[in-house]
């Protein structure tokens, strides 16, 4: 198959909501839907094909050549795409970086973007810090529960794309709704949890964290975010001035296309699929020509060469 339709693992995590179940149709069988892990290869949450079993399964048993060339230089599946419904504040949290990551976890570290979908009047993204601080003030404000104070606040709107770096603390507040794309970890060190009683990952969040303000909004004009793991670029179909587009899948890279809203079919070679919002499809690198017709706002994403 060129065009694989898949199947969401999903997280109840305790600061989550209902509206993707809602809005998008993900099937679940909790009081919560927190997260939908659309594509993943990741053993905490699997993505599975409509037809059964799980995409990690696929490349097994077709090969590591469906994922392309630019794929070689990774160990593992590089990325994991999620949608994220935040009903409550997330965590105060930081990722570290791969060598970190690979040397205390057994797993890269992680760098994401987030894609905002939908977010309240007054919701708040927390990038980075508002002022360089401190490794004593850092420690000094987890400990009175006023590192907020120092974080730098986003007003979140719908279509604000922000790239977060390893090492950048950060938080989804209430009331947004996102896609985030990120490298193939589940690695986060919580800082702060709004009293929720989890555990929390001080030392190590002391040993990656960058203290300097950082830029995290996105500012790469040809694509809406590019990295070392991913690039990212939004299609919009309104299904009247424009209606059809496409594109070549190579061998050097997957597609995966992920409907952030709207209805049509997508298609490569022989093989057709109906799509709407929440659907989540894999091109297998190689698949040749593929086209998408219908009205829809769409995120492409694929591994880019290593220069």
């Amino acid at each position: 198959m060129a065009i694989l339709k898949l199947k969401p693992a999903c997280k109840d995590y305790p600061w989550g909501g209902w509206r993707l179940a809602e809005e998008f149709g993900i099937e679940y069988d909790k009081k919560i839907l927190a997260e939908a892990w659309v594509l993943s290869c990741h053993p905490d949450g699997a993505s599975t094909l409509e037809g059964g079993g799980t995409l990690a399964d696929y490349i097994k048993q077709h090969g590591t050549e469906i994922l392309g060339t630019n794929c070689r230089r990774f160990q593992d599946f590089p990325i994991l795409i999620k949608f994220i419904d935040a009903k409550e504040n997330l965590s105060v949290q930081v990722h570290p970086p791969d060598d970190y990551a690979l040397a205390n976890e057994g797993q890269l570290g992680k760098r994401e973007m987030w894609y905002v979908l939908d977010a309240d009047k007054d919701s708040v993204l927390y990038c980075g810090f508002n002022k360089e601080i401190s490794r004593d003030e850092f420690t000094a404000r987890i400990k009175d529960n006023s590192l907020i104070e120092v974080l730098n606040p986003i007003h979140a709107k719908k279509g604000d794309v922000i790239f977060i770096p390893p090492g950048t603390v950060h938080a989804i507040g209430g009331g947004i709704l996102t896609v985030e794309i990120q490298t193939n970890s589940n690695v986060t060190y919580r800082i702060y949890d709004y009293g929720r009683n989890r555990p929390l990952h001080i030392s190590q969040a002391l040993a990656v964290t960058n203290f300097n303000p950082v830029n995290v909004r996105a500012e790469n004009y040809q694509h809406l975010v590019a990295c070392d793991y991913f690039v990212v670029d939004k299609l919009v179909l309104d299904g009247k001035f424009l209606s059809e587009a496409g594109g070549t899948v190579d061998e050097k890279t997957f597609l995966s296309v992920v409907i952030l809203d709207g209805a049509g079919k997508i298609s490569c070679g022989d093989e057709e699929l109906n799509y709407r919002k929440g659907d989540s499809f894999f091109l297998t690198a190689g698949a040749g020509d593929w086209k998408i017709c219908g009205g829809c706002h769409a995120l492409l994403t694929t591994v880019p060469s290593h220069e």
